[in-house]
């Protein structure tokens, strides 16, 4: 619940500054010179860019969650990757060599059912814990894909 309380906030001063910027584009575009309407219509790219990928990351994040409650209805318990006994970095990220040897069940388990949903997710959620982001968020959009 922390969480959504404060992605509600910050969503909710982005909003702001986009209406801000909103305005201050209008002006721009409303003041008759050439100068002016360009710099109006640049500034006008930056809200509606930043709303973009705002509603990009809520519908990401809305769409995992989801998974994670199908999931978690399906076998009654949290099913996540178990990433706590492997060796870590001094900066206390897991090991990439020994994630990768760990992931071979999770990716064993995604080749022979490459339509299984829960599959990807489990390899998504231990690349996250991981720490290894890029490769977690391309495995949860395919989830989120094959989940529908």
């Amino acid at each position: 619940m922390r969480t959504k309380a404060l992605v509600a906030v910050l969503v909710a001063g982005v909003v702001f500054y986009l209406v801000l910027l909103g305005q201050r584009a209008w002006m721009l575009l409303t003041s008759g010179s050439t100068a002016g309407v360009l710099l109006g219509v640049g500034v006008l790219a930056l809200p509606l860019l930043v709303g973009w990928a705002v509603w990009r990351e809520l519908r990401f994040g809305l769409a995992t969650q989801r998974l994670a409650r199908d999931l978690d209805a399906a076998a009654g318990v949290r099913d996540v990757a178990d990433v706590a006994d492997l060796p870590r970095r001094p900066s206390g990220r897991v090991d990439r060599a020994a994630a990768d040897a760990a992931f071979s069940g999770y990716r064993a388990a995604v080749e022979a059912a490459p339509q299984d949903w829960r599959a990807w997710y489990r390899l998504a959620q231990a690349y996250d814990a991981a720490g290894d982001r890029r490769r977690a968020r391309a495995a949860m959009r395919h989830a989120v894909s094959l989940h529908g």
